[in-house]
């Protein structure tokens, strides 16, 4: 091997300690979790494919410029994006980076004796001098057992003697600390793991059901949104089954839900498509566990029911639900009608119907606008706009359950055949004899299927994460050194029991011990004194050789 060759792989040996060495630092994992959040934020903002085919689509369609080009770069399928999943992985090696060295250093430190103590204990940030009555072998004993039973924890303390005869007590505590900050890194470092588990192997799926109906959830297909897992192809899903039998919800006199809920009939297991029923009442924020999924209920709106009258003399009934744009529900949709009777092929697409309306619970009309007055069907009234022609579903691209397109009423595609305000039983007639009577409404509630095979896992790692920085942010790491000696080596105001030299020093914060160390102090059994009080320098001692005895707790 050349020369070149060796110092080139000598470089990349210290690019590569370098390099990791910086990536598994706390400063490293700290920018990258702040770089996980901002990058977060486009799933928040922007519509995602996973959770609304719609109306991603449209807002691509929207903005013709802007979109494909996020589009392309991931921003409408964040979690799944490259750069995404990058900054997570990137991630999660810093925290085991991190984790790891400070976990051997934690459990060499918990294996380690507390220090001996230092030889001048006047010098530290907190000193005292006390007499004890008993002898300096008692005293310390006395001292070491107080010591393992003060305060949550106690403390960890070594009892030595020095060659020149002075017992020493040196004491430790706040090991926790450091073990309620590595829970703490730990518990995010699972959390990542958990939601990365669960981005592959749950499911959530949302549907509009009318009261009085019902659905199955047995395929992907089943829901009006379905965001699968990477893993998940919809094959093995628990069937269930489920009937709206009826929805109550209750308002105080300004409007506000006192609560909502609905009964339900619930098929699963081999009850499923049978004609046995359970029945459960879904309440907001209580989801209903069937076949190891979560069914949630988000939220209700109306059903506004037409019954159209043809120039042919069918009668139809049509419905759709509309979308709740305040809290008086006065809402806004459209009724498609795609198959109007007496056309086919080509004149068919052409004499679509569009029943595009207001709706209002409790309608009041103001200066000719119709809202809602209040959220419950007292006196129910829709105001709508009719448009016969294409309503360019056959173009293959989705649309809004909830509007039509505009463009084909842009393209003249689309027109309009009038509008009315109508109320309970109330028609209108169309230039072409069409007769649309407005004949009610039903409720419908907004259901969510959710499924997350770790989500046990999920809820331990955050309670985890929550006690590891309670722990690390209320315990304190603390040292005291105790040197005791006859009362005779003290000096001739010191002529009976033993002196006690008392030393502190906190670890972890600037304030130091406060009013704590004063009871440290009062182990030593009696009232504290300095050393001028004593009437003479704190004593200086001789560095304690190795090979001292030692009795450790």
């Amino acid at each position: 091997m050349t020369v070149a060759a060796k110092h080139v792989i000598r470089y990349v040996v210290w690019l590569g300690r370098a390099l990791w060495r910086q990536l598994t630092s706390m400063r490293t994992a700290l920018i990258l979790l702040f770089l996980l959040a901002i990058a977060s934020l486009p799933s928040a903002l922007l519509p995602q494919w996973y959770l609304n085919q719609t109306k991603t689509a449209t807002y691509i369609k929207d903005h013709p410029w802007l979109g494909p080009i996020l589009d392309r770069l991931g921003f409408f399928d964040v979690i799944a994006s490259p750069w995404y999943s990058a900054i997570y992985l990137l991630l999660a090696i810093s925290l085991v980076g991190c984790v790891t060295p400070r976990t051997i250093e934690l459990v060499k430190q918990w294996r380690a004796k507390p220090g001996r103590a230092p030889r001048n204990l006047s010098r530290l940030p907190h000193h005292a001098v006390v007499t004890a009555s008993d002898d300096p072998a008692e005293c310390a004993e006395r001292i070491r057992i107080a010591l393992r039973h003060k305060g949550f924890g106690g403390w960890r303390a070594v009892v030595r003697t020095e060659d020149n005869g002075a017992v020493t007590v040196s004491a430790e505590r706040g090991y926790l600390r450091e073990v309620g900050n590595l829970v703490f890194h730990l518990s995010v470092l699972g959390l990542l793991l958990t939601m990365a588990i669960g981005s592959l192997f749950g499911y959530t799926g949302s549907i509009l059901v009318t009261e009085g109906d019902g659905f199955c959830s047995s395929a992907p297909v089943a829901y009006d949104n379905f965001a699968p897992g990477r893993m998940v192809d919809g094959t093995d899903m628990a069937p269930f089954c489920i009937q709206v039998q009826k929805f109550e919800a209750a308002y105080d006199a300004n409007g506000m839900a006192k609560f909502y809920r609905v009964q339900l009939g619930v098929q699963s297991g081999a009850a499923v498509h049978s004609d046995r029923y359970t029945e459960h009442m879904l309440n907001i924020n209580d989801p209903l566990r069937i076949a190891g999924q979560r069914l949630y209920l988000l939220g209700h709106g109306y059903v506004p029911q037409f019954t159209v009258r043809f120039p042919n003399g069918d009668v139809r009934t049509y419905s759709a639900p509309f979308d709740p744009q305040d809290a008086m529900f006065t809402s806004e949709g459209v009724v498609k009608i795609t198959d109007p009777p007496g056309y086919s092929g080509d004149a068919a697409r052409k004499n679509q119907l569009a029943i595009v309306g207001i709706f209002a619970p409790s309608g009041l009309v103001t200066d000719g606008i119709l809202t809602s007055a209040y959220p419950e069907m007292l006196a129910p009234a829709v105001a709508i706009q009719v448009y016969r022609g294409d309503l360019g579903l056959d173009a293959g691209q989705p649309q809004s359950i909830f509007a039509i397109d505009t463009r084909q009423v842009d393209k003249g595609l689309l027109v309009s055949q009038g509008r009315k305000n109508l109320n309970l039983g109330e028609s209108m007639t169309l230039p072409d004899g069409t007769v649309i009577t407005f004949t009610g409404a039903k409720n419908y509630v907004s259901l969510q299927t959710s499924y997350d095979p770790v989500q046990g896992f999920a809820l331990l790692f955050g309670i985890l994460l929550v006690g590891g920085i309670l722990t690390s942010l209320t315990i304190k790491r603390r040292r005291v050194w105790y040197r005791i000696t006859p009362a005779a080596e003290g000096g001739p105001r010191l002529s009976t029991g033993s002196r006690v030299d008392i030393g502190g020093l906190a670890r972890t914060d600037e304030a130091g011990y406060g009013a704590e160390f004063g009871s440290l102090v009062a182990l030593a059994g009696a009232p504290a004194m300095t050393p001028e009080s004593a009437g003479e320098p704190a004593p200086l001692t001789e560095e304690v050789p190795r090979s001292e005895k030692e009795r450790v707790t």
